[in-house]
């Protein structure tokens, strides 16, 4: 497995909206995305040529690029014994070396680009639509291999090939894994949660957080 000293970005990908039959239900989606030809502008409110169709769970200010590892992506494939290409869960950057875990607030520099980490990828029906397999969205929550949300802290152009600097959150709060488990946690601590809320997380995230928070109080 690369080193967080030698990460490099593997692909760039981006989506159009596409429609994705699964059972009896119909998905309208930019979860598929390819690898761009060439460079790609990421604003901090958007990724240049990508699509969001579920923006309701998806984009904005806190979560502008999703980014996968490929070192993650190598592991599925040798679990679903086919080759799972990057961009197939919906990644705008797939990274070689990018950490399955990350904390809260670490942060990426690609060239001008500024990046940090705010929450993890929870699964969802159209990730199973779109892998074909009404049973992904649970083996892609045992895998904990979620992937990470990003907001961006400064624009610029990205390209594969392209070095990435990890930069380490020096007060740390809480790691992607932390969340991504508290997402399944029906009985969470409430100390956790009020520790958690300290973190630069995304706002869909501090919104989850703070129900659990509330509801743990009421028990």
């Amino acid at each position: 497995m690369t080193s967080v000293d030698d990460m490099r970005v593997t692909s760039v990908n981006v989506g159009r909206e596409e429609t994705i039959d699964h059972g009896n239900r119909r998905f309208t989606t930019g979860i598929r995305k390819r690898g761009a030809d060439g460079p790609v502008y990421v604003g901090s409110d958007v990724v240049a040529g990508d699509t969001i169709c579920d923006t309701k769970h998806h984009g904005g200010a806190d979560q502008v690029v999703y980014a996968y590892s490929l070192d993650d992506y190598e592991w599925w494939s040798t679990q679903l014994g086919k080759e799972i290409a990057p961009g197939t869960f919906g990644d705008n950057l797939t990274i070689e070396g990018l950490p399955t875990d990350m904390n809260v607030g670490d942060r990426l520099l690609i060239g001008d680009i500024l990046l940090e980490a705010t929450a993890p990828r929870i699964p969802c029906s159209t990730l199973a639509a779109q892998m074909q397999d009404p049973g992904f969205g649970m083996a892609f929550r045992k895998a904990e291999r979620p992937g990470i949300y990003f907001r961006v802290l400064n624009e610029g152009e990205v390209s594969a090939g392209d070095a990435v600097t990890y930069i380490e959150n020096p007060a740390p709060v809480v790691s992607i894994l932390d969340l991504y488990r508290l997402a399944y946690d029906l009985r969470p601590d409430p100390a956790d949660l009020e520790r958690y809320l300290e973190a630069p997380l995304a706002e869909r995230m501090r919104a989850s957080i703070e129900e659990k928070l509330s509801a743990a109080r009421r028990v």
